[in-house]
């Protein structure tokens, strides 16, 4: 299991800046574009009667104001368990949710 602080820098990497947030509380003030994460779960494997691996599932969204960004697709490629959801418009900014095990 790869660790939480190695998926933030790779986040880095894809947005092209450190614009990205984990636990993000709503008295931050973020600048966009921006991507937001947060740890959702875990995915248990077992085997043999015991925990063969375990993958962190984490829920983000890619905040930005441009509606023709690229970057959704950056991290699908980037990211070999990735996926996203349906896009929305909240405070005239485009989110992009995605759902990431890593």
């Amino acid at each position: 299991m790869a660790s939480r602080l190695e998926l933030h820098e790779e986040l880095c990497t894809v947005l092209g800046s450190r614009n990205v947030y984990f636990n993000t509380p709503e008295s931050v003030k973020m600048s966009y574009d921006a991507i937001r994460y947060e740890l959702a779960g875990k995915d248990i494997k077992h085997a043999n009667n015991s925990i063969y691996r375990t993958t962190n599932q984490y829920d983000g969204v890619v905040i930005t104001r441009n509606p023709d960004t690229t970057i959704p697709d950056m991290i699908l490629s980037h990211f070999e368990m990735c996926s996203f959801g349906r896009p929305y418009i909240a405070d005239n900014l485009n989110h992009y949710p995605f759902t990431l095990y890593y």
